[in-house]
């Protein structure tokens, strides 16, 4: 039986769990009220800070799930995220439209990531 190691934990949820080499990520969300460019580019540092946390970086990424408050924001949340990901490392990743925690809020990014060499 393998350790379930909850990194960040609160109240409501954990900011990332990690279980038998497999990280998952609580959907990140950031700088409420700010543009989606800026949104994208807070959530990927956390991501990038929370994956170090547990060993591993974005090249090992396995999925990403994207909302966004409206779709017509995709083309400009691409931008970042194109620039962000690992060259050669795509995830399997899914984008659609949701109404977020808050109006403020723009984009929530979830991600699964495999533990590993960094």
């Amino acid at each position: 039986m393998s350790d379930i190691t909850r990194i960040d934990p609160g109240a409501r949820m954990s900011q990332a769990v990690v279980h038998n080499g497999t990280i998952w990520l609580a959907g990140q969300v950031a700088l409420p009220g700010k543009s989606v460019t800026e949104q994208t580019q807070a959530v990927l540092a956390q991501i990038d800070a929370l994956l170090e946390k547990c060993g591993s970086d974005k090249s090992r990424i396995l999925q990403a799930v994207i909302w966004l408050a409206s779709m017509d924001d995709f083309a400009e949340m691409n931008a970042v995220w194109d620039g962000w990901v690992s060259a050669g490392n795509a995830p399997a990743r899914a984008t659609g439209e949701a109404r977020l925690a808050t109006p403020d809020y723009k984009v929530e990014i979830i991600v699964t990531a495999a533990q590993g060499a960094v």
